[in-house]
């Protein structure tokens, strides 16, 4: 039996071909077929130039149109050639070089896209627009993505909080399994016995056991401008699991120049989510003179702000209210993403201006958000990634 080794130089020459596109100039001579020919289509759709028709292997043109029977064609061949991943890119580009926001709109269009946190912002951005025939499917979408990142995210978030909050109120007679021995032990070195080598705690401290009372204020305080929409994804998730904790009392604001409360719609993040409305100006100001209206506790409680930090209200206003609610005992967390993205654009200005409150402003990741949470529940410094 033999087996076919591909000739190196013609190898080169065919992921060349694939990367340049086939015009006149690339210069590879190189001739595609099969898969490959499929492969290349399927990004000449997308990535061409002009206006033309594809035609296979010449000009590398735009050929998805406006047709909603090539695009879901074009769809089903990126699933069959190219990984989950390198489909969700492909998607996104499309929607932002081919202008196929609208055809978002028609159900079939949504049963064929790669489900993902960016086509989430999307639908929630055409939810205005967007009519009664789709919207039931446009829910089955937001719904399988937030489903999936509730596993992802939600039984880490509950086990980190509930370690928190337990930590956050220690006793001073703990059982046995109650015993935080790193603490113990620091309060009783000098009952050491060298003879022994040992110590004798004469002062046991513990971790205080979970109740059923709440014991912490939450309040997420989200902007939902149209960059911020990977942002309110994960916000309304995260919203959802600790309004889920008994021990946590959660209220979620959203707001642009006006400000929503969707606190009793936290049962269902979807529900939150279509709640929302991404576009439109900020006005930090306001939504954080409404959160301050609703603090009765403010030593018991966390208020996380989730912004770029484009100020368009009044900027003395938004640092004046910031700074009353660290002075009044409250923790404020002020957070320029919740995504996976990376550091946003934002408003350097306004960043350094909380830095100097001793509101340290940062993107976070959803892996981190858990710890951050946690530290703002117990009083300790936040852990603030590293700058890149």
């Amino acid at each position: 039996m033999t087996t076919e080794v591909m000739d190196p130089a013609r190898e080169r020459l065919r992921r060349w071909r694939m990367v340049l596109g086939g015009d006149d100039a690339d210069g590879t001579g190189c001739a595609l077929s099969g898969k490959d020919a499929a492969m290349d289509g399927a990004l000449t759709a997308l990535y061409g130039k002009g206006d033309k028709g594809t035609q296979s292997g010449r000009d590398r043109s735009a050929g998805l149109g406006a047709s909603a029977p090539s695009v879901a064609r074009w769809l089903g061949d990126i699933r069959k050639y190219f990984p989950s991943s390198v489909v969700q890119v492909m998607q996104r580009d499309a929607i932002d070089r081919l202008g196929l926001s609208t055809l978002l709109l028609e159900p079939e269009m949504l049963e064929a896209v790669e489900a993902d946190v960016h086509l989430v912002g999307t639908l929630l951005s055409l939810n205005r627009a967007m009519p009664e025939t789709t919207k039931e499917t446009a829910r089955a979408v937001v719904r399988k993505v937030v489903e999936d990142l509730e596993k992802r995210l939600a039984s880490r978030t509950r086990a980190t909080l509930t370690g928190a909050l337990d930590r956050s109120a220690r006793i001073s007679r703990p059982r046995h399994h109650d015993i935080d021995w790193n603490r113990t032990i620091a309060a009783n070195l000098k009952h050491y016995l060298p003879e022994y080598r040992t110590i004798v705690p004469e002062r046991l401290i513990g971790y205080g056991r979970a109740s059923q009372s709440v014991k912490k204020e939450v309040v997420l305080c989200i902007d939902q401008s149209g960059s911020m929409a990977a942002s309110v994804v994960y916000a309304s998730v995260f919203g959802a699991v600790l309004a889920s904790m008994r021990s946590i009392n959660t209220r979620l604001v959203v707001f642009d120049t006006s400000v929503v409360d969707l606190t009793d719609q936290l049962d269902d993040p979807v529900d939150v989510l279509f709640g929302t409305q991404l576009g439109g100006g900020t006005d930090i100001n306001r939504a954080l003179a409404y959160c301050q209206s609703q603090i009765t506790r403010p030593a018991e409680t966390v208020v996380v702000l989730i912004s770029d930090l484009y100020e368009g209200g009044i900027r003395n206003e938004m640092l004046k209210r910031v700074a009353a609610m660290k002075a009044s005992g409250v923790q404020f967390v002020a957070l320029l993403a919740l995504s996976d993205e990376g550091a946003p654009a934002y408003d350097r200005e306004h960043a350094a201006a909380l830095a100097a409150l001793g509101a340290p402003a940062f993107a976070c990741t959803p892996d981190l958000f858990p710890e951050v949470m946690a530290a703002a529940l117990e009083k300790r410094p936040i852990p603030v990634p590293d700058a890149v």
